[in-house]
């Protein structure tokens, strides 16, 4: 294989087939699919900001379209899915358990998500807290009253809170389920009880499992794409040597130097995508956390699409809204949105779309914008579309008649 050479938008494609973002579906999804989905992507990223879907939720949507979400939440409560940090924090099928179980036994590693002193100068409170779960059941940090005088925030959490969550990332306590998509953290031996640490890989076998996993998710890969999709540490697994042994196969990218890597899984994806048989005709709305953009650099290398998340730029500094939703449009990043859902007055907003550079604002594109925005407003319950502005101004007005969107996008 390692004679296939892949224009860009063959390499598009074939990324986007492994993520299960090529063609729209053809089916109504079942229950069963959220976690083949999960399963396809390895891991399920997970973000609390909810002006939209929150963001777990709406990769699965750009993946299966209409969907319950209860399915994600039933997923967690019925133990096929565990919670831990991988890329992030992130939802993770229960069978993988064994690949990040070196992480939880090895916290000091974890950087900011772990404290050694906290858990050294709060022991007797830890210890306590611990008890407190083994005798009265699984808890939520909102069960504890906050007593400092601090007003909270995300490096102002209260002890309790602060506690639960090194005892959460050192693997005493895992997440049970979720309420209100609050975390409820249970002992880990109640939550996971046929776990056994004579189960354990070894260390180097899971740095493998990880790596070919990665490429897996990705269609193709090159090797500084590998690391960060789990987030592994160094020394990094090399592609080459695992290309040598026959565990990954080798190909090219026109206008790349360096090769790329591809999952045998593939195999036959990638063959189509190189003989042009591989044709995106999906539309849809990604999360900011979906995997196609998570990696900022490999959506630049891989689509053009230079993307930052501006929730946590100061209001003043951002240049396209506080939670942009990158649009996918038949194989190219060709738009973001700025979007709100005001689910209770059933408005979808669109305080802003912004078309990317060089791309053609012809009719059928407009179309397809509309459609995927239409979908993904049905979705959040909302029957209307309110429209603000458009960069460039010009196909705005088009982009609204085909929305039915209201004027402006100010929505109670």
């Amino acid at each position: 294989m390692s004679d296939i050479i892949l224009s860009m938008g063959a390499a598009r494609a074939l990324h986007l087939g492994a993520q299960g973002l090529l063609q729209p579906r053809r089916r109504k999804a079942v229950q069963a699919d959220v976690m083949d989905a999960i399963r396809r992507m390895s891991v399920l990223q997970i973000d609390t900001i909810n002006v939209v879907a929150r963001s777990p939720y709406l990769v699965l949507w750009s993946r299966l379209g209409d969907y319950p979400s209860e399915w994600l939440d039933a997923a967690l409560v019925e133990g096929e899915l565990f919670e831990y940090w991988a890329h992030e924090a992130c939802f993770i099928p229960r069978e993988d358990y064994g690949l990040y179980r070196h992480r939880m036994l090895d916290p000091s590693a974890m950087g900011w998500k772990y404290s050694a002193n906290w858990m050294r100068e709060r022991a007797g409170e830890v210890a306590a807290l611990l008890a407190h779960i083994r005798t009265h059941g699984p808890v939520r940090s909102s069960d504890f009253e906050r007593s400092d005088g601090k007003a909270g925030g995300w490096w102002e959490w209260k002890p309790e809170k602060r506690s639960l969550e090194v005892l959460f990332t050192s693997g005493a306590l895992m997440i049970a389920r979720r309420h209100n998509f609050q975390r409820v953290y249970d002992l880990a031996e109640r939550v996971h009880p046929e776990w056994d640490d004579a189960r354990m890989p070894a260390l180097t076998d899971v740095q493998r499992t990880l790596a070919l996993r990665a490429v897996r998710a990705l269609g193709l890969a090159r090797a500084h794409w590998i690391p960060d999709y789990h987030r592994t540490r160094r020394p990094h697994v090399d592609p080459a040597q695992l290309a040598v042994e026959g565990l990954l196969l080798r190909a090219r990218v026109e206008g790349w130097d360096d090769p790329v890597y591809i999952h045998p899984d593939h195999a036959e994806l990638a063959r189509q995508a190189a003989s042009g048989a591989l044709a995106p005709t999906l539309t849809t709305i990604l999360s900011p956390f979906d995997p196609v953009v998570w990696d900022r650099r490999r959506a630049l290398e891989l689509f053009g699409f230079d993307y930052r998340l501006e929730c946590y730029t100061p209001a003043p500094k951002r240049r396209y809204g506080y939670f942009t939703l990158p649009v996918l449009r038949r194989g190219a990043l060709a738009a973001r949105i700025d979007a709100k859902a005001h689910r209770r007055a059933g408005v979808f907003e669109v305080k802003a779309v912004f078309f990317e550079p060089g791309v053609r604002t012809s009719d059928a594109l407009l179309r397809d914008v509309a459609g995927a925005v239409l979908r993904c407003a049905r979705w959040h319950g909302c029957a209307q579309v309110a429209l603000g502005r458009s960069e460039p101004a010009v196909p705005g007005a088009r982009l609204a008649e085909l929305l039915g969107a209201m004027p402006g996008a100010a929505a109670a």
